[in-house]
């Protein structure tokens, strides 16, 4: 086994999910309330998140949850009902979701760019009963008889005609919070991630899913109590969700919130919060090296600077390592069906191994596979295949991408690598159409499916295309019926239907039809090398 375990982190095998039979941590938490529950009771003086000018302990974020808990039991909510989150990086996020993880009900996170068809489709889909948004989104919600399962609504941040306001949940009633028969395989939350369809599919985050990927980052980062950590990517996301808010809460650790990403100001909040450690995509890191002088803060305390959903330039890393003399920056490889990390790379070994993503975490599998689901020798090629306590036991009320995408308690990444025999895991292509935009996965299904709607529209086709910061942006070339269609137009039909990092960044238009092969299939090659 790579990495050296601290004594407390034991492991042995278990029967989990069925048939698997997994490596696990033998002591572990039993649920996600209970990496609050712990590191309320361990110290409830410490600082547990920081939002602007707001400033929570452990114990006052305790009882905030316990009041919301209460408020929603109140309304009817009971185990295994779902609440959805609409809601930017700030404490109501983690306060709610906790308030569900006490009652046993399911959170389902939703990203704040997401637009009105993707909103709908979510929301009817898990069947959320309660939705806590921003007020300011409220003009992009579904109307209410669009939406069938949901019977509360509460905005946070301004008036709404539709929602109730927020502070009615943090009110005082007298309803006591139940005492919960947690199973460690239930759903903790549902996470939607795009889908090669177009149609999102419902990662079930179960319990023992979380707390073993929290137990994974304090172990491969080599974490310690107090740490702080700045929530700079989405809340919604799992890294925004696991790596940071979860991780945090289950070591005692504070949550240093970032609504929105901005050079300068990331760098003055990590400096006057003293952060330690904290995950972002590169681009995050590439804009503060083009946008901020790093020579203007102190940022002594970071020490971990993990960073994925990208390869980072090594020019990226060199200037960063210039800037903050000590800081370790760590690659991490992982996805929403994995609770994030699959591989980290152990601090200090990523220039002896700059082409690697790390190696495999202290409970996880990994396989190479090739086509016919055999599997390849050490350092060959072949389709990832990640087992292990981790990984998520399938899609919410989706049994066809259930069995598409799980075999054997092994989900298939449609990520093409190899391991080598000392451990290490290199990336090499992406088996799924999908294009990385600053961390942020989009599947050209998604944007081309949205298109075909569009009377002007013969056909289309997107490809992924090379920035500097972003890692990629997105081109789409459309087959348009007649020179009226304009690439303003295809942008703004986009906009209507997708979440905004979804617009196409560059837009052809052409009268030909589309490159195709001999099966009429569009060949994408032909529009990259044009």
């Amino acid at each position: 086994m790579p990495w050296p375990l601290p004594v407390r982190y034991e492991i042995a095998e278990e029967t989990r999910f069925g048939d698997r039979r997994l490596n696990c941590f033998a002591s572990r938490p039993g649920n996600v309330d209970q990496l609050l529950r712990g590191s309320a009771a361990n110290d409830p003086k410490a600082e547990a998140i920081v939002d602007g000018d707001r400033r929570m302990s452990y114990a006052a974020l305790d009882e905030a949850v316990n009041k919301v808990a209460a408020n929603l039991r109140n309304l009817g909510l009971e185990q295994g009902d779902r609440l959805a989150l609409l809601l930017a990086n700030r404490a109501e996020f983690v306060i709610v979701a906790q308030a569900a993880a006490r009652l046993g009900v399911i959170t389902v996170p939703v990203n704040i760019r997401e637009q009105t068809p993707e909103l709908e489709y979510i929301l009817n889909h898990c069947g959320a009963k309660v939705l806590v948004h921003e007020a300011d989104l409220e003009p992009r919600l579904p109307n209410a008889d669009a939406l069938t399962s949901l019977q509360h609504r509460f905005s946070i941040g301004g008036e709404t005609s539709l929602a109730r306001p927020f502070a009615e949940l943090m009110t005082s009633v007298d309803v006591p919070v139940p005492e919960i028969e947690f199973n460690e395989e239930d759903t903790a939350v549902i996470l939607y991630t795009s889908g090669t369809t177009g149609r999102p599919k419902g990662a079930m985050l179960t319990h023992v899913n979380i707390v073993h990927s929290v137990m994974h980052f304090d172990t491969c980062f080599e974490l310690g109590e107090k740490e702080r950590s700045l929530l700079a990517v989405p809340a919604s996301h799992v890294t925004g969700l696991v790596a940071i808010i979860h991780t945090m809460l289950g070591l005692g650790g504070c949550i240093v919130m970032m609504r929105a990403f901005d050079a300068k100001e990331f760098l003055a909040l990590a400096a006057a919060e003293k952060v330690t450690a904290l995950i972002m995509v590169p681009a995050m890191y590439n804009l503060c090296l083009l946008r901020a002088d790093f020579a203007n803060y102190d940022l002594s305390a970071w020490r971990i600077g993990g960073f994925g959903g990208a390869p980072m330039p090594e020019d990226t890393i060199h200037r960063l390592a210039e800037a903050v003399p000590g800081l370790v920056l760590t690659n991490t490889y992982g996805a929403t069906e994995t609770t994030s990390p699959t591989a980290l790379m152990p601090p200090g070994h990523g220039p002896e191994h700059p082409d690697s993503v790390g190696q495999v975490v202290p409970c996880g599998y990994v396989l190479v596979m090739d086509d016919n689901g055999v599997p390849v020798a050490p350092g060959k090629p072949g389709e990832i295949w990640i087992g292990g306590p981790m990984v998520v036991p399938g899609y919410w009320q989706n049994e066809e991408a259930t069995a598409r995408e799980f075999s054997g308690g092994y989900w298939k990444s449609g990520d093409i690598g190899s391991l080598d025999t000392r451990g290490y895991l290199r990336i090499f292509d992406r088996k799924k159409d999908m294009i990385n935009r600053g961390g942020y996965n989009i599947y050209s299904a998604e944007i081309e499916n949205a298109l075909s709607l569009h009377e002007g529209v013969v056909e289309s086709a997107v490809i992924g295309v090379a920035d500097p910061v972003l890692g990629e942006k997105t081109h789409v070339h459309v087959c348009v019926r007649d020179d009226a269609l304009r690439e303003e137009d295809v942008k703004a039909w986009c906009g209507e239907r997708l979440a905004d990092y979804k617009i196409p960044d560059f837009v052809t238009l052409s009268g030909e039809p589309l490159p195709r092969n001999a099966n009429g299939k569009i060949v994408k090659r032909a529009l990259r090398e044009s």
